[in-house]
């Protein structure tokens, strides 16, 4: 029995280092340490900081996540690199929130098997749970001092919020986390890797010919602040997701998700919350589910929470922003999730 469970928590995660190293969290990690490196602190306190209006900052973090095709551990790296850069951490948690629970990529793919109802449905709930959480964490740590890791100040000669080639570079990593995803939807994992690799070299290169040493130097010592901090514990989260579910009974979840009841609802938002599930793998899964009776509302809470959080995710929050954020955001979470797959479940499918 000992043996089962301890290579069901390595299977887990050699599956994850297998498919999600490389083409998700490197490129991440490289963009959270590009933003806090390349990207002044004015301009990210101009759009998205604490002062700024929450109805410019909140709809500004929000749709810029749909964009971010990110499960709920590779957003880690860019919502905490906008933190340490001086957004908000009302906006840092929309992001936080938003890109791996309703990102364009796994809404167009939930439409493909679930419908067009079940999508709408949850771009409206992640929007309205979205701005829930960015006030609830604005108005919890409104008084906590804003970290800051940006080695430099930019220069007072300088307006510009970032300059060209860092921009260029900043668009090139952004373009290394997508692109492998939206591009390569399906066939050999391969392939994937191979848009990956191009895209890695052709950002080094610009970035070799671009960049002083001390930037690149300063950019990687960012960079690995993040890493050092994250993967860790990500692979800690992932081994035991993989142990709880072999040991979780496939009967039960079959029983009890079934109907609309609020209990339903607060089990799947659980089981969303605790498993971990890759950016478009919860489509399928929730539509599994549907098959065997579960109801409507649940498979919706199922569909935010299974992205948007998971065991690794709370841990890794904890280390980066706070025990205390961490407590409060994922508890925040999982009780809207269930009021949101309660109501919708009964007063809107």
């Amino acid at each position: 029995m000992f043996n089962e469970i301890l290579f069901a928590g390595l299977g887990a995660l050699e599956d994850y280092i297998a498919t999600h190293v490389l083409t998700c969290l490197v490129p991440a990690f490289l963009l959270a340490g590009a933003m806090v490196t390349f990207i002044r602190r004015e301009a990210i306190l101009a759009l998205l900081g604490e002062q700024v209006s929450k109805l410019k900052s909140f709809p500004l973090a929000s749709g810029a996540s749909f964009l971010v095709a990110a499960c709920s551990c590779t957003v880690i790296p860019v919502a905490s690199g906008l933190y340490y850069a001086g957004a908000g951490i009302g906006a840092a948690f929309i992001v936080l929130w938003v890109a791996p629970a309703a990102n364009v990529l796994a809404l167009t793919y939930t439409g493909t098997i679930l419908g067009t109802e079940m999508v709408i449905a949850r771009i409206v709930a992640a929007l309205l749970m979205a701005f829930v959480v960015g006030m609830v964490m604005t108005v919890a740590f409104k008084n906590q001092p804003h970290p800051q890791r940006a080695a430099t100040a930019p220069s007072p000669a300088s307006t510009a919020f970032i300059d060209r080639h860092s921009l260029i570079l900043i668009v090139l990593l952004v373009l290394t986390l997508l692109l492998p995803n939206y591009l390569v939807q399906s066939g050999p994992y391969w392939v994937k890797i191979a848009v990956w690799g191009v895209l890695t070299l052709a950002t080094a290169a610009y970035a070799w010919w671009t960049l002083s040493k001390d930037q690149i130097v300063q950019w990687l010592q960012e960079t690995w602040w993040f890493v050092r901090i994250i993967f860790p514990l990500l692979l800690a989260g992932v081994f035991l997701v993989g142990v709880i579910g072999y040991l979780l009974p496939e009967a039960w979840i079959r029983e009890w998700l079934g109907g609309n009841s609020l209990s339903a609802s607060f089990l799947a938002t659980l089981i969303g919350a605790v498993s971990y599930f890759a950016t478009m793998t919860e489509a399928p899964f929730v539509d599994t589910l549907m098959n065997m009776g579960m109801g409507k509302g649940p498979a919706l809470a199922l569909l935010l929470t299974g992205p948007g959080l998971s065991l690794p995710n709370w841990l890794a929050i904890a280390r980066v922003f706070g025990v205390r954020q961490a407590l409060v955001y994922v508890p925040t979470i999982m009780v809207l999730g269930t009021a949101v797959g309660w109501f919708f479940g009964n007063f809107i499918f």
